[in-house]
């Protein structure tokens, strides 16, 4: 009964550090976040561990993010970014990940507070933008700001995926040409091999004609 205990608390452990955890503050929406694996975020790749992301209290109208370690004594990086807009907001603090190539870190994408319908979506640097829109197919936000006293006023821009390349549609093969029905030989026609000479008739005529000058002397003299 203990060991199926400890294994029961064991997976809640483990999935307690799989996803996300989040506590908040409504001034500054500060948030807790808890991973256990490395994750990408603009500038900055964090290692696993307990993080603190809070909004920075600026006069602007900008949304710039502050990330701090565990117990908000280090400064991890700021992060210029944008509304995201969901229909349905949540009870619980989201966040979303862009899809990276092979062998990199998940990049984190936006921060959903709790109740929120607007989030922050974070605007990545040109190369990383890049990288992260040629292999999710959808257009990243991005900025060259690094400082925060440059992202009251640094522009930000979309690096849009690169264009799929066109196949190029292979032409059918020509059909076959029809076979050439042979033209019909016309032959000369044949004559038939003479069998033998007319003098044999005209012998027969004039015999026949002795024999009727005979038959016709015979009955004048009867």
């Amino acid at each position: 009964m203990k060991r199926l205990v400890f294994a029961a608390a064991s997976l809640g452990l483990l999935w307690a550090a799989g996803a996300p955890s989040a506590r908040a503050d409504e001034w500054d929406k500060r948030t807790i976040l808890t991973v256990n694996e490395s994750i990408q975020v603009p500038n900055k790749v964090l290692p696993p561990g307990k993080y603190v992301i809070k909004l920075l209290d600026s006069p602007s109208d900008r949304h710039i993010v502050q990330i701090f370690n565990a117990d908000e004594t280090h400064l991890e990086t700021t992060i210029l970014a944008i509304p995201n807009y969901r229909l349905q907001p949540s009870g619980k603090t989201v966040f979303t990940f862009w899809e990276t190539p092979p062998g990199q870190p998940k990049a984190l994408r936006a921060w959903f507070y709790p109740g929120d319908n607007y989030g922050q979506e974070f605007a990545y640097p040109k190369s990383a933008a890049t990288q992260i829109a040629a292999v999710s197919h959808a257009p990243v936000p991005t900025t060259e700001a690094q400082q925060p006293q440059e992202m009251p006023t640094a522009p930000i821009t979309s690096t849009p995926p690169p264009p799929q390349e066109e196949a190029q549609a292979t032409p059918p093969p020509p059909p076959p040409a029809p076979a050439e029905t042979p033209a019909p030989v016309q032959q000369a026609p044949q004559e038939l091999p003479k069998t033998g000479s007319p003098y044999p008739l005209i012998g027969l005529a004039g015999v026949f004609s002795l024999g009727l000058v005979a038959l016709m002397r015979a009955l004048r003299s009867a």
